[in-house]
């Protein structure tokens, strides 16, 4: 399955992040062929940056690389339940398809808090498959914030 495989790449950008001490997120963007054209994890800490996160990044290099703002037909594929910052940039850049792996009750814009995708103001909803790689990712996450505890 095409999902696994970007969630196994996300999933070893999520490990890289927490080496260097981030939260554990990383992300994944393939071009409408299927070809991952951009990775990253979290970089907040590291470039002083509240908005470095995951998907945020993987957006940021894929439009460049594009030579657009937009992204239709892109899939971008990452760890957790992106943010709501992280939702309203994905609808920002009319990506065709999300897929996430562990739900964040917390801080998630998605199918928690703000449910960016299912308001009025939302310019555009990708299609969303959640739970890829869910286990993975959450271990990642409670691992991290365990060890800080």
């Amino acid at each position: 399955m095409v999902f696994r495989s970007d969630m196994d790449l996300a999933l070893e950008e999520a490990r890289a992040a927490a080496a260097r001490g981030e939260v554990p997120v990383g992300a994944v963007i393939a071009d409408a062929s299927g070809r991952v054209v951009a990775r990253a994890g979290n970089r907040t800490r590291e470039l002083n940056d509240p908005t470095a996160h995951a998907e945020m990044l993987v957006i940021r290099e894929a439009c460049a690389l594009a030579g657009r703002e937009r992204l239709t037909g892109y899939t971008l594929t990452v760890t957790l339940e992106p943010c709501a910052m992280c939702a309203a940039a994905i609808a920002a850049a009319r990506i065709g398809r999300l897929v996430y792996g562990a739900a964040d009750p917390k801080s998630g814009g998605v199918a928690h808090g703000a449910r960016v995708f299912s308001h009025p103001q939302a310019h555009h909803a990708p299609e969303v498959i959640d739970g890829v790689g869910e286990e993975e990712a959450a271990a990642l996450l409670r691992e991290f914030f365990g060890e800080r505890r």
